[in-house]
């Protein structure tokens, strides 16, 4: 099944496999599978071409992928185009909601260590 040029997956539960799209999680898939009276345990490749329309009918209704994508940035531009604290914050790829940076922050910053002792290395001295 396809929705928006997007391959929803056969194999896991409808539930599940609406997160694919960018925009909708868990409480939204139930909230379309409630409107589309389908039970969410079903599989993909068990709907008929009706349920497979009537789900792409509500998701059609909603603001995801691109156009969600392209809101996201439009907000995030204007905060760095009137320069606030938190425009700031992520034109400086720092975190914006006040988390402390000592610590913590490597995902944000690039600096990800998977195990122990990876990471940056630290310059050696001659």
């Amino acid at each position: 099944m396809r929705i928006l040029g997007i391959t929803i997956p056969d194999a896991k539960r409808l539930e599940i496999s609406l997160t694919t799209l960018y925009g909708i999680g868990r409480s939204r898939a139930l909230f379309i599978l409630k409107e589309a009276k389908i039970d969410p345990a079903t599989k993909a490749k068990d709907l008929s071409v009706e349920q497979e329309n009537s789900i792409r009918k509500i998701i059609e209704t909603l603001k995801i992928e691109g156009d969600l994508k392209r809101e996201v940035a439009s907000n995030i531009k204007r905060l760095k185009d009137i320069k606030t604290y938190r425009g700031s914050r992520h034109a400086k790829r720092l975190p914006a909601r006040g988390q402390r940076t000592k610590t913590n922050s490597r995902t944000i910053r690039g600096n990800t260590r998977k195990t122990m002792g990876s990471g940056r290395k630290k310059e050696e001295k001659k």
